[in-house]
């Protein structure tokens, strides 16, 4: 079991987590990119029972359009994209949110390399998959 705590860039958001961690991922997904603007996204997969915010309130979207959209959460004062829970009792935590860096030493898989560009770079000697693995 480990400890994390984060928050988002202007303070106005802070969370802890209790709990066991999950995979540690690298997602190159087009809906990513457009959050980072451009790049893929270091994620942290979570337990949703071991999460709880401890300053603020995350604002959530998730697209209308899509057959199984996953819920975007984020800061609403500066736009910190904090976590993704792409399905009932799940969380991805994004790894930019965290105070202490050091607990994420590189992804275990890469996934939806399908959308990656010709800039990115995939990571080599893990698992890559062109969609999310099943």
């Amino acid at each position: 079991t480990m400890k994390l705590e984060g928050g988002c860039y202007c303070g106005d958001v802070r969370y802890e987590y209790n709990g066991d961690l999950g995979i540690k991922g690298q997602c190159f997904c087009r809906e990513c990119q457009h959050v980072t603007g451009g790049d893929s996204v270091l994620i942290l997969g979570l337990t949703e029972d071991g999460f709880q915010l401890t300053k603020g309130a995350l604002k959530q979207f998730s697209r209308s359009d899509l057959e199984s959209p996953v819920t975007r959460e984020f800061c609403e004062n500066c736009g910190t994209h904090v976590t993704t829970r792409p399905a009932p009792g799940m969380l991805m935590l994004k790894v930019g949110s965290l105070d202490d860096l050091s607990v994420f030493d590189g992804p275990q898989m890469a996934i939806f390399t399908c959308d990656a560009q010709p800039y990115h770079r995939i990571p080599t000697g893990i698992p890559t998959f062109e969609k999310m693995p099943g």
